[in-house]
């Protein structure tokens, strides 16, 4: 069998589904950020074990929890409240477990976003993301976008999960997204000033996706014009119309996101610090000037 790990704050809303799509495990956990809702109650009474942590950052949250928790089976299939497994992807997973190949650590999934109740087929901008793994063999890295480093070889699942990032409605992943650009403003404002190099050739050539993806971040970071660029390349090169109006206002928003974090950037040159405050958490990171403090 397999181990389920959901990451949860204030989802009381978005779990249900979730707790409902894996309930043939025989071992589901919630590692909660003290939720003020109903998030706790929901996933007892489903009857997962629940564990609690203060927030400090995404990656910190999730290894604390893939390195803290005494797991019931060795592979351990990773979700937010706000995704689904269908139930084919499910019995795909546990054939894998049954007799996963030598040397595989984990196994990235497809994800499918939806929006306006239309899946992103074209909009979307990562759809491949490593999701089931042996903790002992994982770390996340990188405060908000959080990259997962795999001690071994990456297995391709071929059924997809589904993801609701409007569950909560726009409002809400505005907020979000408004907090993730100043996250985002502090990333790159340490990797600019920090003078790391990347390579085109790892950008676009690099058998690791993790790699190709850090390196393409990083080299995106350095244009001129980049939501402009970034609505050319899911409209045009995507081709993001195909998905209707759900495409196109996805990526509009998307264009916008990417302004937020230049805006923010510059104004941290500006500015000796900003707080953010994480979206449904109630704790405060400060964002250091770039300069002031390299180690940030």
């Amino acid at each position: 069998m397999i181990s389920i790990l959901i990451m949860t704050r204030n989802e009381e809303l978005d779990l249900p589904g979730c707790l409902d799509s894996v309930a043939w495990s025989d071992d589901v956990r919630v590692f909660d950020s003290h939720s003020t809702d109903r998030t706790v109650a929901i996933a007892q009474k489903s009857g997962a074990k629940v564990t609690q942590r203060e927030f400090d950052n995404y990656a910190a949250q999730r290894n604390a929890a893939l390195h803290g928790l005494k797991f019931r089976h060795p592979w351990v299939l990773l979700l937010d409240a706000d995704e689904r497994v269908p139930a084919q992807l499910a019995r795909e997973i546990m054939d894998f477990v049954n007799a996963p190949p030598s040397q595989v650590a984990a196994a990235r999934l497809r994800r499918r976003d939806f929006f306006m109740g239309t899946w992103l087929k074209h909009a979307q901008l990562s759809p491949f993301f490593i999701r089931l793994v042996r903790p002992e063999r994982v770390r996340y890295e990188r405060e908000v976008n959080e990259v997962i480093q795999v001690d071994g070889a990456i297995f391709d699942l071929q059924n997809p999960y589904d993801h609701f990032p409007f569950s909560k409605g726009l409002q809400h992943w505005i907020e979000k997204h408004n907090v993730y650009s100043t996250l985002e403003a502090k990333v790159a404002a340490g990797s600019l000033n920090g003078g790391k190099r990347y390579s085109l050739g790892k950008a676009l050539w690099s058998a690791d996706f993790n790699e190709r993806r850090v390196h393409q971040k990083g080299l995106f970071l350095k244009l001129p014009f980049r939501p402009f660029i970034k609505f050319f390349y899911l409209m045009i090169v995507r081709r993001a119309f195909l998905d209707g109006r759900a495409g196109i206002t996805y990526a509009v928003l998307q264009a916008v996101y990417e302004y937020f974090i230049i805006l923010k950037l510059r104004e941290m040159k500006r500015r000796p610090a900003v707080e953010v405050q994480m979206p449904g958490v109630e704790h405060e990171m400060t964002v250091e000037k770039p300069g002031f403090n390299p180690q940030s």
